[in-house]
Formats: C-alpha cells, sequence, structure tokens
C-alpha cells in the first residue's frame, strides 16, 4: 500500500483549516489549530514548525501571534505540502533523488516504469492546491478526474 505518514496527512488537515480562514483571521495558534482539528497540540505545534521551516508558513510572535500562510492558496500545492513533511515524493527507493545506484540496477526492468508512474504521481500532487483541497465539494464532484499527458487518473 502506497500511503502518506500521519504527518504529512494532518500537515495537509491543518493548512486546510487554516486556509478556510483566510481574509478572517490574520494568523492561527497552533493550541487553537490542535483544538479545531482534534489533534494533539505537541503534533501540531511539530508540524507547523516544519511548514514555518519550509516557506509555506510564515510564525509571528507576541499576543495576536501565531502561524499563516506564506502564499495565497492557489500558488500552494499538495506536492510542496507533502514533500516539506516528508522530503522528496518518491514510491520506490531507486525514485529518490539522492539514491545510489541500485543493486538491482543491471537487471532491473521496472526502473524506467517506476519512474512514469512517480512522474505522474507528482505531477497529479502539483496539480492539486491547497485552495481546491479546502473547497467543499459539490454533489457532482465526488469522483473526480484527473487527466496527465497520455494517462487520466480518477479518485
Amino acid at each position: 500500500m502506497i500511503r502518506l505518514t500521519k504527518q504529512a496527512d494532518y500537515a495537509i488537515v491543518l493548512l486546510i483549516r487554516m486556509a478556510e480562514d483566510v481574509g478572517v483571521l490574520p494568523s492561527h495558534s497552533a493550541r487553537d489549530l490542535a483544538q479545531e482539528v482534534h489533534l494533539p497540540a505537541p503534533i501540531v505545534s511539530k508540524i507547523l514548525k516544519v511548514l514555518a521551516r519550509e516557506g509555506l508558513l510564515t510564525s509571528h510572535r507576541g499576543v495576536n501571534g501565531g502561524y499563516a500562510l506564506a502564499r495565497p492558496v492557489e500558488e500552494i500545492t499538495v506536492a510542496e505540502i507533502i514533500r516539506a513533511v516528508e522530503g522528496p515524493i518518491a514510491l520506490t527507493e531507486c525514485q529518490m533523488p539522492e539514491s545510489e545506484q541500485c543493486m538491482l540496477h543491471p537487471t532491473c526492468t521496472s526502473r524506467a516504469k517506476w519512474n512514469r508512474i512517480n512522474q505522474i504521481v507528482q505531477q497529479t500532487l502539483e496539480g492539486i492546491t491547497l485552495a481546491e483541497m479546502a473547497r467543499p465539494l459539490a454533489g457532482d464532484e465526488a469522483l473526480v478526474t484527473i487527466t496527465v499527458p497520455g494517462v487520466s487518473v480518477a479518485g
């Protein structure tokens, strides 16, 4: 099973919650966000610090301090969020940028195919913005079709 870590999942949930308040609240405290999304405050605080360090959030100190989105929701992609928390998006070890040549490389028949699959997954995640994730689904959006050159992915 290909699966996001809990941290990446929680990061997306937290950013969606923040996106819902764009223009309403200037910033969010880790404590308030933790209560709103029903996650432990230490986990939320850790994730927010990572997202700020990676440039997706800005942090503000003081009485009205907290975290705010660093860019408009239309400019933040799901891929960026995942990379900020997990690092490079790669479905197999040989797809990692820093990966050395795999010991199976001389006889591997699947690497090129995994390259293509990994590319499609990355393009798809790059094509989904935080704005889209935060937007409520209409009844006809329950099944979304995403088209990547040469491939159609329904989900």
